[in-house]
């Protein structure tokens, strides 16, 4: 079966968005990248459409790369391919569940994930609570909009936290506050997760003097065998935020396995690398499948 394939992203020569290109015209598809900014859409209960400089987009798939800073608009069009009947590797519904970081940690802790014990707050007149909460200094702050390690400050006194508390909210920010899992040592766990499988695992080590992993700052990734806890922890996570393909973070801690994140649209680049593994071939043929057995699904995802 050839698909007609497009891909949702803003820049072609991302390393995966082209990884997914490759993949899919070496199994014989038709795919196009489109800049999911420059569609307009014609919102009707008969003919929903969507256009892009004029010519109205079909096609049998559509694989979504949003950016966090535009979800709100991406989201829209990938809704809005899912009005015209359009398989969708992950629906609108759970990338915007898994971009909530707040709604998603209260939905994987009413599920029995294991999570850093977290706090959130309006007011900074709750800084003493917060900090009490998550066990006291050192504490990781973070912003709920942040990405790849922006907005993700360690204090390491009380008064850091304090500061760094009065400082986000000087600029009204939405902060969370998690407790400083000492014995992760800087290092966490990136798992990809396709449908119900681990299809690849990394461990992400943070340069010297840095507690955030993020490949983007600088850290460094190899190859991992994760344990049965950590994969039934990962899949879990991604099926509780309703999403095909994850990226589920995790850290190693005294009580197990704990998820710091769960993102909808995981860099290829890293973990291809690392283990050696065509993950993007193993999305376009996820998507093959999903389209054979395809079933109707409405906009709320239900």
């Amino acid at each position: 079966m050839i698909m007609n394939l497009i891909i949702l992203s803003r820049n072609p020569a991302l390393y995966s968005t082209d990884a997914l290109v490759q993949a899919a015209i070496a199994r014989g598809h038709s795919v196009r990248v489109v800049d999911y900014l420059r569609c307009y859409m014609n919102i009707t209960s008969s003919k929903p459409r969507i256009y892009l400089e004029g010519e109205e987009l079909k096609a049998d798939a559509i694989i979504p790369r949003i950016a966090v800073q535009h979800t709100a608009y991406g989201n829209a069009v990938v809704r809005q391919f899912e009005m015209m009947g359009v398989q969708t590797l992950n629906d609108s519904v759970a990338i915007s569940r898994s971009r909530d970081k707040l709604r998603s940690l209260q939905l994987l802790a009413k599920k029995g994930v294991g999570l850093p014990v977290t706090g959130f707050a309006h007011s900074i007149d709750a800084t003493n609570e917060l900090i009490s909460m998550c066990g006291g200094a050192p504490l990781v702050v973070k912003l709920l909009q942040g990405t790849q390690g922006m907005g993700v400050v360690l204090a390491e006194t009380k008064k850091a936290a304090e500061s760094v508390i009065e400082a986000f909210k000087e600029v009204r920010a939405d902060i969370l506050v998690q407790e400083y899992i000492a014995e992760s040592k800087g290092a966490d766990i990136r798992c990809i997760v396709l449908g119900k499988k681990v299809i690849a695992a990394m461990e992400r080590q943070g340069m010297d003097g840095e507690f955030r992993s993020n490949l983007h700052r600088g850290g460094k990734a190899k190859k991992i065998s994760i344990t049965a806890e950590e994969r039934k922890t990962a899949i879990k996570a991604a099926k509780i935020m309703g999403l095909n393909l994850a990226g589920v973070d995790l850290l190693r801690s005294a009580r197990g396995p704990l998820v710091i994140e769960v993102n909808s649209s995981p860099g290829l680049e890293g973990i291809e690398n690392a283990t050696n593994k065509n993950c993007a071939d193993a999305i376009i043929q996820f998507l093959e499948n999903s389209i054979k057995e395809k079933k109707p699904k409405s906009i709320d995802g239900k």
